[in-house]
């Protein structure tokens, strides 16, 4: 097929047109839809004339529709097998999964920080300052919680800054606070039940005293461990004030949990005593506990719990507040302040939260039926993507969340009932606070997952794989490296670790060392510090540390990412993206621009048809002129019929002057509402880019017109096709001339060197055998001329190739340079 024959099917088909040149009379079919685009030109059939199996195949193709509809939902490029042949579809599918997730992440987002805010912030910040920086009363440096040393600083900040932190009983005026503003802290946060403290010990003789000191040292209390651990009473028999601090408690009986402090993790039981009502009675228990030496060497850690709740922010704060005593003396404080939203749903937006929550939910079991269907369609190979591995993830966090969540609702208000029953006792929120701050770092762990999924869908971009194809050309590279690399840096974690850990605090263990090494390669060092351990090994430890490591190593692995990278940057330079959005959106643009044109030309051949369809001048269009003016232009019997039934008010198949004037009207607003839409369009589209098609009406061609133009561009195809054909025969022919010569030559050649090399014969026979061979030489070349010449004028006579004739549909068929090639002989090769 011609380029022009294919340019004209493509115009035509853009215009609307149909191959129907002839104008038959045959009835036009009323039933069929108007593909015409336009509101003016569609009839709607009635439902109740229509045959009954067009209604079932009607309700059939809505059903179809609507399975499609459903099951286009869970449509992903895994899914879908047409998807590499067809790019717009891909496209599509790829932005349709990017927007809903990016819905998906939104409500996500939504959820996490509808969970905390800077308010927790500041409420741990005032609660910190109030229980933990406060000095106490007196003269001279006196301590604080975090400066706790001893038994004795423990019991004076006990009994000072915390007790009169827990208990405000005056204003700043020194005016008595009234009952309903009494257990407050700070006057804000509400004090939950009673705080209580607990205590673990180790029994006696826990540890082997070596037998040169047994005499010297008759008690021995080991560091703590579970197994040493003492649970036998001590103390007073009859303490009434102080009544449950001396007896064992187990953990099951507690309810408790295990604690990791500074030294050792501890476990849930132990000495228990809360606190009093008031200040004056906490004060008295606390000073019993001082004078019957609650403390001694035998204790290992002291706890103290309590929790507030601020009504304001509806937060709550659960505090724990450690004091560890090491086998070595001395004291070690430490806190815990865990603040957390267990009530979820007060205000109106807890409740926008609570509808995310929802449509969080429902999009878990969206993204579990897709990856259901992905797994049940390509099977073991859906396990081998990190992307699918990664949805699997999310999707089994985002349920553990769900669960935790609704067993959290129902457990908060188990405790506040038993809380407000009983205010006396120890509110017990430790457990679930725990619980709730692992939620906390579980869905923040998720929003991470979230985040980085969204390679997934933006990776059909050039650009946005290079950060994934560098690592993964470069993993095994990284990977040889990682282990010469944490070779040596082992080996200076733990030589930092022998020579600085009795004397440094960031080396007094080996993780610590390893962190702390970590923190020299970004620059966060003492120098300092490492001299005064050991002038002579300290700076020798931290030269060839540099050196190597900073220097040496972590330049090689800079290296090697520069590497990579730069030959990823290059490959994909000069790959093409496997989807151009850019051209995707200007594609649709022009495919709406396009459609739109269609319409207004077609407005534009109806208006033409009202003006010379009436051949007979008679002010009345009937059918038959109206279906041959439209015939001629390639529409449809269905189209024709439609738009003259639609105006044909009467049924009389004539068109009056009013039908005719409504016809009119309807299309000029039909083509000022399209002008509006063309023009709102192009002032959305991109700046610089000019759409050809925007002319105005005036400016286009009529159909003769258009046809004369095809015709020309068909004459002018057949002219350069045969233009072509000569010249392509011109460089064959010099080409085999080429050829040829370069034939002689080597025959001369070989006739000279076989002569010249026969010493056998004497010279004049030589000049006799060369005149001869030259001569069949010649001979055998004009023989062979002569064969091209008559196959030649074989072809010209059957009809030089390229050249046009009557009644061809397409230029004939080239011969190819190849075709004129036959074997020539060369004679006289043969000499010896």
């Amino acid at each position: 097929m011609s380029a022009a024959s294919n340019i004209h099917l493509r115009t035509d088909s853009a215009r609307g047109f149909h191959a129907n040149p002839a104008f038959e009379d045959t009835e036009p079919s009323t039933t069929a839809p108007s593909p015409m685009g336009s509101n003016i030109f569609i009839v709607k059939s009635d439902d109740e004339n229509q045959p009954r199996h067009e209604q079932v195949k009607t309700k059939n193709n809505i059903g179809r529709t609507v399975l499609r509809g459903v099951r286009s939902m869970w449509a992903t490029r895994q899914t879908e097998k047409d998807l590499s042949d067809n790019k717009d579809l891909y496209v599509k599918t790829t932005l349709r999964e990017l927007v809903v997730y990016l819905v998906f992440i939104t409500i996500l987002c939504i959820i996490t920080f509808g969970m905390t805010s800077a308010k927790m912030y500041y409420f741990t910040t005032v609660l910190t300052n109030l229980f933990i920086t406060t000095k106490v009363d007196g003269v001279g440096d006196q301590p604080a919680f975090q400066d706790i040393g001893n038994f004795q600083d423990f019991f004076d900040v006990m009994g000072g800054p915390i007790v009169k932190g827990l208990y405000n009983e005056k204003w700043y005026n020194d005016d008595n606070i009234t009952n309903t503003q009494y257990g407050y802290v700070l006057y804000e946060n509400k004090l939950l039940g009673r705080p209580r403290l607990r205590q673990l010990r180790v029994t006696n003789h826990s540890c082997k005293v070596h037998k040169k000191f047994i005499a010297v040292v008759p008690d021995c209390y080991a560091a703590y461990s579970r197994r040493k651990e003492d649970k036998s009473s001590y103390g007073p028999d009859n303490d009434i004030i102080a009544k449950t601090a001396w007896q064992y408690q187990s953990s099951a009986a507690l309810k408790g949990s295990s604690v990791s402090g500074q030294i050792s993790s501890y476990s849930g039981g132990g000495y228990v005593q809360n606190l009093g009502e008031n200040y004056a009675e906490s004060k008295e228990i606390l000073d019993d506990l001082q004078q019957n030496l609650w403390l001694d060497r035998g204790t290992r850690a002291v706890f103290l719990d309590f929790t507030v709740y601020n009504a304001n922010i509806n937060l709550f704060c659960q505090i724990r507040m450690i004091v560890e005593f090491p086998a070595t003396g001395g004291a070690i404080p430490s806190q815990a302040f865990n603040t957390v939203k267990l009530i979820r749903y007060v205000s109106s937006k807890d409740y926008f939260v609570l509808a995310c929550e929802v449509l969080f939910v429902l999009f878990t079991l969206y993204y579990t039926i897709e990856e259901v269907i992905e797994i049940s369609q390509i099977r073991i190979q859906y396990f081998k993507t990190i992307w699918n591995i990664l949805d699997v993830v999310i999707i089994l966090i985002s349920y553990i969340c769900v669960l935790f969540n609704c067993y959290r609702q129902i457990k908060v208000g188990q405790i506040l009932d038993a809380l407000l029953q009983n205010q006396d006792s120890f509110a017990d929120f430790e457990f679930l606070t725990y619980w709730q701050v692992q939620f906390n770092n579980i869905i923040a762990f998720a929003v991470f997952l979230a985040w980085i999924k969204i390679f997934k869908y933006v990776s059909f971009n050039k650009t946005m794989t290079q950060l994934t194809a560098t690592l993964s050309r470069s993993a095994k590279d990284i990977l040889g490296f990682a282990v010469m690399f944490f070779i040596v840096f082992l080996a200076y974690a733990q030589f930092g670790y022998l020579l600085f850990g009795t004397m440094l605090p960031d080396y007094r263990t080996f993780a610590i060392s390893i962190f702390s090494l970590f923190r020299i390669v970004l620059g966060d060092f003492d120098f300092n510090a490492m001299l005064g351990a050991h002038r002579i090994l300290g700076p020798v430890f931290f030269l060839t540390y540099v050196f190597f490591v900073f220097f040496v190593l972590l330049n090689m692995f800079l290296a090697i990412i520069n590497d990579t990278y730069s030959e990823v940057k290059a490959d994909i330079s000069t790959q093409k993206s496997e989807i151009e959005l850019g051209d995707y959106f200007k594609k649709s643009y022009e495919k709406v621009l396009d459609k739109m044109n269609i319409k207004r030309d077609r407005i534009i051949d109806i208006q033409s048809a009202l003006k010379n369809a009436d051949m007979n001048k008679d002010g009345v269009i009937e059918f038959s002129e109206w279906r041959r003016d439209l015939k001629a232009r390639g529409y449809t019997d269905a189209e024709i019929e439609n738009v003259f039934s639609k105006y044909d008010t009467d049924g009389d198949r004539q068109l009056k002057d009013s039908e005719q004037q409504q016809l009119e009207a309807d299309l000029l607003a039909e083509e000022s509402n399209l002008n509006k839409e063309i023009k709102g369009l192009r002032v959305s589209q991109a700046t610089g880019y000019h759409d050809d098609n925007d002319k105005s009406v005036g400016n286009r061609i009529s159909y003769e017109e258009f046809a004369v133009l095809l015709r020309r561009v068909d004459r002018m195809e057949y002219s350069i096709g045969s233009i072509v054909s000569k010249i392509d025969g011109v460089l064959t022919k010099l080409e085999t001339s080429e050829k040829d010569k370069m034939k002689r030559r080597e025959a001369m050649t070989k006739i000279l060197d076989s002569i010249s090399n026969d010493n056998r014969i004497s010279n004049d026979k030589k000049h006799e055998r060369l005149e001869k061979m030259l001569r069949d030489e010649l001979e055998a070349w004009d023989r062979s001329e002569r064969q091209v010449q008559t196959s030649s004028n074989v072809l010209q006579q059957s009809g030089t190739p390229g050249t046009p004739r009557a009644g061809d549909a397409a230029p004939p068929r080239r011969l190819s340079p190849l075709d004129l090639e036959r074997p020539r002989p060369i004679s006289g090769l043969n000499v010896n």
